[in-house]
């Protein structure tokens, strides 16, 4: 191929069976199970090792999978230690990249990828996507206490992983409501194709880098606001716009100064992303389960997606699925900054499950590119320089 696409738009960069999204219909499948399933059915332990093992799996294998990610939710003091050492003020995604990077020298095991081959191990892969996925959040919740100056919570093991996720934030039992709420979170975000980020984990695993550092890779890229960091800039949004009755009125400036709206639009959906329906109605039943005590995001967001399908629905611009994600998260009392962290705490799963993939018929990413550079020419000596030749 030698058309430039900028972007690598529409250019197959691999092949895959893990997820598959039809952007014309809005429909988003794991494994080809519909996510509207499985966020009614699944939980995220299932969801999971769904797309880390390609089926839904047996009880027992579930049970087992479930147990395996209780019993390494705990890390090292270290870790802790070095999180004490940055800047409170670093953002949480900054953190999160330098302690998974961290976690490979402390828990090391790439032992399989020394040699020029792909690892065939598939125990060691299950057994260090596990590592990996289970202490996700265990790092995400540990820095909102060591930044504010305070030890952690340690994880707990009679928890779902939701659950813990939101006990380790808060140091409390964790609303069952809210817990259902980020379980079902956790699972819309969990795998997407080949997005920014997927592809980042693919290039650094294709070069049989260890699964932390592929990880890590791959969380330096989701925190671009161009991909996992647009749910925090939506809230911050909202919060600027204030009040529903002023929705028109910003818009209509927004637009003329053709000025980004986030949480509108997708790359790949032509329609309202699906994801974002789902959270749309995660967001009314808790509306409506507190008797319609909510935030005041919410109403503002509902009027907004209103207008914003007047205006750029002829376009193919829709709500996707950070616009409705920052919503919910703010109203389990997480920090908007913290917003990504959960992102990647999901997504790790659909990272590992690409992991694994390219591991099992592995080609090191070499693209080419297009010179636009000067022709070849001689060098210049200094006191020749600024001279007419």
């Amino acid at each position: 191929m030698s058309e430039y696409l900028p972007g690598l738009e529409g250019v197959p960069a691999t092949r895959s069976n893990i997820s598959d999204l039809d952007g014309n219909t809005g429909i988003l499948t794991y494994r080809g199970y519909p996510i509207e399933e499985l966020a009614v059915n699944s939980t995220f332990e299932e969801t999971s090792l769904l797309l880390l093992d390609g089926r839904l799996p047996t009880r027992d294998e579930l049970a087992e999978y479930d147990n395996q990610l209780r019993s390494n939710r705990v890390v090292k003091y270290n870790v802790r230690e070095i999180m004490k050492y940055l800047p409170a003020t670093g953002h949480p995604m900054e953190m999160l990249q330098t302690a998974v990077a961290s976690l490979g020298m402390f828990y090391p095991g790439d032992e399989c990828l020394t040699g020029n081959m792909s690892c065939e191990d598939l125990n060691y892969v299950h057994n260090m996507s596990v590592k990996i996925i289970a202490r996700m959040p265990t790092l995400v919740a540990m820095w909102e206490h060591v930044r504010n100056g305070y030890d952690p919570y340690p994880p707990r093991k009679d928890l779902t992983y939701a659950e813990n996720l939101l006990y380790m934030f808060s140091g409390e039992d964790p609303d069952p409501a809210f817990a259902k709420i980020m379980d079902a979170c956790l699972i819309l975000h969990a795998e997407h194709t080949i997005n920014a980020s997927t592809f980042a984990a693919l290039v650094a695993g294709s070069t049989l880098a260890s699964p932390y550092l592929v990880i890590a890779a791959a969380v330096g890229t989701l925190a671009g606001p161009l991909h996992g960091g647009a749910n925090q800039r939506v809230v911050e949004m909202l919060e600027e716009i204030g009040r529903p009755e002023n929705v028109k009125s910003w818009l209509a400036e927004k637009l003329a100064s053709k000025s980004k709206i986030w949480g509108m639009g997708h790359r790949e959906y032509k329609v309202k992303d699906p994801r974002a329906t789902i959270l749309q109605k995660l967001m009314r039943e808790l509306m409506e389960g507190r008797g319609g005590r909510i935030g005041p995001l919410f109403e503002t967001a509902l009027a907004l997606e209103e207008a914003c399908e007047e205006k750029l629905a002829p376009k193919g611009v829709y709500a996707n699925v950070d616009f409705y994600s920052g919503i919910l998260y703010r109203e389990m009392g997480i920090p908007p900054d913290q917003f990504t962290s959960i992102f990647a705490v999901a997504r790790s799963a659909g990272w590992l499950a690409h992991w694994r993939e390219q591991l099992g018929d592995n080609r090191i990413f070499r693209p080419t590119q297009m010179y636009t550079g000067e022709s070849k020419r001689s060098y210049v000596p200094m006191e020749m320089r600024g001279q007419s030749i």
